[in-house]
């Protein structure tokens, strides 16, 4: 049996739970609507293959706004999110804030290095970054990746897409 004070505790962690979850999904949802409204205001000729600048951010706004209308639709009916079951995982460790910091340092470092480097050096300075935040060790491998990630990256963006990125300190070799 439980007492009415624990079951009153329950109930209340339970109506926050909801409360929380609910804001969550409000979030993603509106974020998908915002990218949508932002998107609409870019004014770009579609390349060879009809796919312009607008026709990815139109495909991750509208993804976001279905899955945020499907998560308030599964959060109103009573569903709710399952704590973390898998075998591998701490749960006394704390967040590890110095990871969370250097991520946050090296995307301030690639907006503000973006218009001097260009994109492809920028970019992959980003990338490997971050692997090397998150973890990575053997610098000329995550040194390679990240230049073929963001090569690839721009070719794709500026070739395929018609979109154009800064070239910076490359400016006429690509």
């Amino acid at each position: 049996m439980t007492s009415p004070d624990l079951e009153a505790s329950r109930m209340a962690n339970a109506g926050l739970r909801q409360k929380s979850e609910l804001v969550l999904a409000g979030l993603v949802l509106g974020l998908g609507i915002f990218v949508i409204a932002g998107t609409a205001g870019i004014t770009a000729a579609g390349s060879a293959i009809g796919l312009g600048p607008r026709f990815f951010p139109f495909l991750v706004g509208g993804a976001l706004i279905i899955v945020g209308g499907c998560y308030i639709a599964d959060v109103l009916r009573g569903g709710r999110g399952d704590p973390e079951e898998s075998e591998d995982v701490d749960e006394s460790a704390g967040s590890d804030w110095r990871a969370v910091a250097l991520v946050g340092g090296v995307f301030l470092g690639f907006a503000l290095l973006l218009d001097l480097l260009g994109f492809i050096v920028a970019g992959a300075l980003l990338f490997a970054g971050v692997a090397w935040a998150l973890g990575a060790r053997g610098l000329p491998r995550t040194m390679a990746v990240a230049v073929v990630l963001s090569l690839g990256s721009y070719l794709i963006f500026v070739k395929g897409m018609g979109v154009t990125l800064p070239a910076g300190i490359l400016e006429g070799v690509i």
